[in-house]
């Protein structure tokens, strides 16, 4: 088995080699661009939604549970994205964020998130309005949907839901069981190839059971892992509040480059913008283009109150729980960022709460690593079955094929190499987040229009119920979604 993976690493080097080399261009000038750009445009036509509806995003997350109608409720449909959201780009990802660009890279996490939480509120919100509703009660719909109508080229949807298909059934189970492998590896010396096999199995045996199965698994996993983890996170902060000064004064120290010691290995401030923002992208993915597709599916009164619902989920991710991850790896005093390269990355942040801890920590840490990124998985897929109905790629056998290429993606990524599985992930990331952008900016006037729909109705004490016939949208929705409240 061992020369297998000698093998295979072989054969990845030279594609990792030559795939950073064209991320780090295409980051440098499009991505970072492109997407702190929208965030901030995104800020300005919504007259800052995620500031000015703070408390109206827990109100409606602490309703959410109820008014399925027999499809899947605004809670599922915020926990599937979640799924993704909070896992291993919260520990693996920030802890090869402040290997590569120091801890300055928290400070440009946290940039992306305040105006990604604008993106996250438009693309849910566009993708609720746009949603379709299938035969068996359920919703579907995202970025696929909104760009076909958005930018009028079946091409560019059609683009986007291949690439996305093959983001969500590839590159992120890669990812995910690859930071699992790891830290079973580091922790507790389990062959990379049995951790591959336990995660296929699992993987297996919950994907049968459809995006309703997945539903229901993400909608326990997913709070209750956020919950042990930041409760880990709150009870490591409390022992070293005293450390809490020097934490943010090296975050921001290192942001702006005042430090050389702080600037991580590829050195500089660029460092920390550039990786700063890759990991904030794929921690909380505002704007990628993959949580739209969850906030599809759920039932909800009016499409912004999804839309705000999953503006909170950037938050609660970057702003919180990786910030929490950034100062458990700084204040633990077992790790030195300046001697460490990116594969140490999926065991940093273990042995930082080790050491915070007690080596008591091991195993619950590893087998809360295991269901962030399990549950990230069952999510990913669900996102993939969303464009694959997009594409009419509905059929048992392209439903099975599926399936078996995100079991066989995360039994093989459990033993790849770190580099090659997230620079894999960048390059999905970076083409699917572009073309979800393009279809979000194409379609500003129907998120305003929706937007001040909901605001008139919450000025009036009312709870907004949304009637395109009384909403001030460009024109007639083009589909289903809304037909039976009218």
């Amino acid at each position: 088995m061992k020369q297998f993976e000698d093998w295979l690493n072989g054969v990845t080097d030279p594609i990792t080699t030559w795939l950073t080399t064209v991320n780090d261009w295409v980051y440098s000038w499009i991505v970072i661009i492109a997407l702190v750009g929208t965030g901030i445009f995104l800020t300005f036509v919504t007259k800052g939604v995620q500031f000015r509806h703070v408390r109206t995003m827990f109100q409606h997350l602490k309703r959410s549970r109820q008014g399925a109608k027999g499809g899947i409720t605004s809670f599922q449909a915020f926990a599937i994205g979640m799924a993704t959201r909070i896992g291993i780009g919260n520990i693996t990802g920030v802890a090869l964020a402040m290997i590569l660009g120091g801890p300055g890279a928290l400070f440009w996490m946290w940039v992306v998130a305040f105006f990604g939480m604008a993106t996250a509120f438009s693309e849910a919100t566009l993708a609720q309005l746009f949603k379709q509703r299938h035969p068996d009660g359920t919703f579907r719909g995202g970025p696929a949907t909104y760009i076909l109508h958005g930018t009028k080229s079946p091409f560019l949807a059609k683009l986007f839901a291949a690439f996305m298909v093959f983001c969500m059934v590839v590159a992120m189970p890669m990812v995910q069981a690859n930071s699992i492998s790891g830290v079973l590896q580091s922790s507790h010396n389990v062959p990379l190839w049995i951790s591959g096999a336990i995660i296929a199995i699992a993987a297996a045996t919950v994907l049968i059971g459809g995006v309703r199965g997945i539903a229901k698994a993400t909608e326990i996993i997913s709070p209750v892992m956020a919950l042990v983890y930041i409760v880990t996170a709150l009870a490591i902060i409390v022992l070293n509040l005293d450390a809490l000064p020097d934490f943010f004064s090296a975050v921001f120290r290192s942001a702006f480059g005042l430090d050389e010691a702080l600037a991580g290995t590829a050195g500089g401030i660029f460092a920390a913008i550039l990786n700063g923002t890759r990991r904030g992208l794929f921690s909380n993915e505002a704007g990628m283009g993959t949580n739209p597709n969850a906030a599809a599916t759920a039932t909800v009164d009016h499409p912004v109150s999804q839309g705000l619902i999953q503006a909170l989920g950037v938050f609660l991710d970057t702003v919180i729980i990786s910030t929490a991850t950034g100062f458990i790896i700084l204040t633990s005093g077992v790790v030195d960022l300046s001697g460490l390269d990116s594969t140490a990355s999926s065991y940093l942040t273990s042995q930082a709460v080790m050491g915070s801890l007690g080596t008591w920590m091991a195993w619950p840490f590893s087998i809360m690593i295991f269901f962030f990124a399990f549950s990230s998985i069952l999510g990913a897929y669900a996102y993939a079955d969303a464009n694959m109905v997009f594409l009419g790629w509905t059929s048992k056998i392209w439903e099975r094929g599926a399936q078996a290429l995100a079991v066989l993606s995360s039994g093989v990524g459990a033993i790849l190499a770190v580099p090659f599985v997230w620079t894999l992930m960048d390059s999905a990331m970076a083409f699917v987040t572009v073309l979800n952008l393009i279809g979000v900016l194409a379609l500003t006037r129907w998120i305003t229009g929706a937007l001040k729909d909901f605001d008139e109705q919450h000025k009036q004490g009312n709870e907004p119920v949304f009637n395109e016939d009384t909403a001030d949208l460009p024109s007639r929705l083009p589909t289903n979604g809304w037909v039976l409240t009218e």
